[in-house]
């Protein structure tokens, strides 16, 4: 008996790889915040689920409140969404009002303006639903293309239903035209023009691989089956006829881990950590880690590291957990490769000692 309780000790503890050797420093108060973008070497955009947009200087710790006109809605777990920014553009997810009570995951396009930005919508999720859940939603661009993410509102099949957007990969280009190499145009005909993959849950982890040029999401679970892996055009990851291990709220089973026929992920979680925003880490600040994908959480508080580079052989560290609270957000800095957190009250900085 007491061996094994040394070696579960062992085991739990040789797990959490740096966590003793990082400093954590809170750098601004924010009230439910959800993404976040580098403007410059100084300066972090972010939102606010509630509907602020926020410019906050790292160095100084001054927070601007730039004003925006996104007709958005706070509902429960949506509202302002995540937010990127390239050569002077600010792309942003929202939660838009569509009349009554129905809302949709969109998406608007403005110029950068450190008062005032002036955004126009560039993709509706449709149809608009009534409820509550699952929106959603990373943004990503690679070259001229805009990759999004879109929940499936709670609605379960609706995300094998390619007519519909909720519950699918994105992409447009970055002014929000349609890319003529959709799959809509080449063996998917009755898939809407702007879907990429169908058959995901609730995805808000979505980035893009400096080392591969791929881009890999995050995908909430139900009860267990949270999962990392890469988008692949015209596939389809199976979400309500998988259930990626997990289970109905009630217990009940949703269908076998995976199959033939549908994308596989990388990675799955059982039971859930609440996977959140991820990254593949380049940088200087943690070198070794370059080419790994972090991957954030928010029931779990934690951040793992997963080294995917032999598909074979995934290899997962949990650097550190319950530090910072619930992990809503990560970005690098593009200069020291030091890590920037969105935990549910604040901006956090992460270094080496």
């Amino acid at each position: 008996m007491k061996f094994n309780l040394i070696l579960i000790f062992f085991i739990f503890f040789s797990n959490i790889s740096v966590g003793q050797e990082l400093k954590f420093e809170k750098i601004v108060s924010l009230d439910n915040p959800w993404g976040s973008t580098f403007v410059n070497k100084n300066e972090i955009l972010l939102t606010e689920v509630g509907g602020k947009i926020k410019l906050v200087d790292i160095n100084s710790k001054e927070i601007k409140i730039i004003n925006h006109n996104l007709n958005f809605k706070e509902y429960g777990q949506g509202g302002l969404l995540d937010i990127i920014y390239q050569n002077n553009n600010v792309w942003i997810s929202y939660t838009e009002k569509r009349g009554g009570w129905k809302t949709s995951t969109s998406i608007a396009k403005g110029l950068f303006n450190n008062k005032k930005i002036k955004f126009k919508n560039i993709f509706q999720a449709n149809p608009p639903i009534d409820s509550v859940y699952h929106f959603g939603s990373r943004l990503a661009i690679k070259d001229d293309y805009l990759f999004a993410s879109a929940g499936e509102r709670g609605k379960g099949m609706i995300a094998q239903d390619a007519s519909k957007h909720p519950g699918s990969i994105i992409r447009i280009h970055l002014d929000g035209s349609i890319p003529k190499d959709n799959p809509k145009f080449l063996n998917k005909k009755n898939w809407l023009p702007e879907i990429y993959q169908i058959g995901v849950r609730n995805p808000q982890g979505l980035t893009l691989s400096p080392f591969d040029g791929k881009i890999y999401i995050s995908n909430h679970g139900a009860k267990g089956g949270d999962w990392f892996g890469e988008v692949k055009k015209g596939e389809n990851y199976g979400w309500k006829i998988l259930g990626w291990g997990g289970k109905n709220y009630n217990g009940t089973k949703i269908g076998p881990k995976w199959k033939p026929g549908f994308t596989k992920a990388i990675k799955y979680w059982v039971p859930s950590i609440a996977t959140s925003a991820i990254t593949i880490y380049k940088g200087n600040e943690f070198q070794e880690w370059n080419g790994h994908a972090l991957i954030t959480s928010l029931k779990d508080k934690s951040l793992r590291k997963i080294n995917f580079s032999d598909p074979s052989n995934i290899q997962e560290d949990i650097i550190f957990k319950n530090k910072i609270g619930r992990i809503r957000d990560i970005q690098v800095h593009p200069i020291t490769g030091k890590l920037f957190f969105l935990s549910q009250k604040g901006l956090w900085i992460v270094e080496k000692k």
